[in-house]
């Protein structure tokens, strides 16, 4: 018998929270059936698996992310917009943490292009239209952004920057400020 209420919407969104509880890669079925205090087998007629509910979580924060970062770069253009749209991963990523590393799941070719995935890409590609880039590298911009944002939010939540002078937020300040100026001066290709 399937238990009132449940679903594959609520099922996900409580493995959410799960997840911002005890680690992205803590949840499983398993762990949410002991949450609602529901038998595994009763779960698996909303979810495939535990790669199904965690793909599920990811889309979620994918959009809560996508859905931030719309309203915060509403307005926004050059160094503004940057950091604005940085600041939204740095804060998502302290408030929601197992979301934040579910944002970082890989998803399989199909779901990925009908997730919020790709109006992150958008709204970068459209942030970086202000420091007049164009194709290739565009492409090269966004994936540099991606890998500073995580790289940056990645070490400073393991510790990495709590040790030693100065503070983590002068130096998140300061990133901002060297990609800023590396967006202005972009170097041209060498041939």
């Amino acid at each position: 018998m399937v238990r009132a209420g449940l679903n594959a919407e609520r099922l996900a969104q409580a493995g959410a929270e799960l997840a911002d509880e005890v680690g992205f890669e803590q949840v499983t079925v398993s762990a949410l059936a002991r949450r609602f205090d529901v038998k595994v087998a009763s779960l698996y007629s909303h979810v495939k698996n535990s790669h199904d509910l965690k793909t599920r979580i990811a889309q979620i924060a994918l959009q809560e992310m996508a859905d931030r970062a719309a309203d915060a770069l509403a307005g926004r253009s050059g160094k503004d917009a940057l950091t604005a749209l940085a600041n939204v991963y740095r804060d998502y990523a302290r408030e929601h943490p197992g979301r934040y590393a579910a944002g970082q799941f890989r998803l399989d070719p199909e779901t990925a292009v009908a997730s919020a995935g790709v109006r992150h890409s958008r709204m970068t590609r459209a942030l970086l239209r202000g420091y007049d880039l164009t194709e290739p590298d565009q492409t090269h911009a966004v994936r540099l952004l991606g890998s500073v944002f995580h790289g940056y939010v990645s070490l400073e939540m393991g510790g990495g920057f709590s040790h030693s002078a100065p503070d983590s937020d002068v130096t998140w300040a300061r990133t901002l400020d060297a990609l800023d100026a590396l967006l202005r001066n972009w170097p041209e290709e060498k041939k």
